[in-house]
């Protein structure tokens, strides 16, 4: 099988005295690199190397970028399903009241019974956002969902037994009531 300089000469792309130069040089170069004992750098190579390094590290990041897209997304479906099997009823009808929260910045309403509305006063059901909406789930469930995700859970309350005064507190003899409508 006829080499490559063999085959450019054939296509008459190079001729012998050019031929014969780049043997010369190679040769010249091999002694040199031979008697001196430091390698020839090849800088095709070097390039080459360097572009297979860089587009790995691409790939890698990429590849991290995609598996933290898909974990977000297993997230998303696992708050989902556990908001959609543990929804309770608003139980809102003709006595029904409203209850406002806060979503972000965002002042938001909610019609639900009286029952319910103690309830999440008390910390016993909790609001969770659902896509665009909102739905009530009990508190347990609502702790799961905010494992996954924080933003997810909008009101969590929690229950307390007494909260200490302040002994230096202006406005201790002031009760505020648990269910007070703003």
């Amino acid at each position: 099988m006829p080499s490559l300089q063999d085959q450019l000469l054939q296509a008459g792309l190079i001729n012998d005295k050019k031929a014969k130069q780049v043997k010369k040089d190679k040769r010249k170069q091999d002694k040199v690199s031979r008697r001196s004992g430091e390698p020839v750098v090849d800088e095709v190579k070097q390039s080459a190397q360097a572009a297979r390094a860089e587009k790995a590290e691409r790939d890698r990041a990429l590849n991290r970028q995609r598996e933290q897209e898909l974990q977000q997304k297993a997230i998303a479906g696992q708050i989902q399903q556990l908001i959609e099997n543990h929804r309770q009823n608003k139980g809102a009808g003709q006595n029904d009241v409203e209850y406002n929260f806060t979503d972000n910045k965002l002042i938001k309403k909610m019609r639900v019974s009286a029952a319910v509305q103690r309830q999440i006063v008390r910390g016993q059901l909790a609001i969770v956002k659902l896509g665009e909406g909102y739905e009530l789930v009990p508190r347990a469930v609502a702790d799961k969902i905010a494992q996954r995700d924080q933003r997810a859970v909008i009101v969590a309350n929690t229950q307390t037994v007494e909260q200490q005064a302040d002994e230096d507190d202006p406005y201790k003899d002031y009760v505020i009531p648990d269910d007070l409508m703003w």
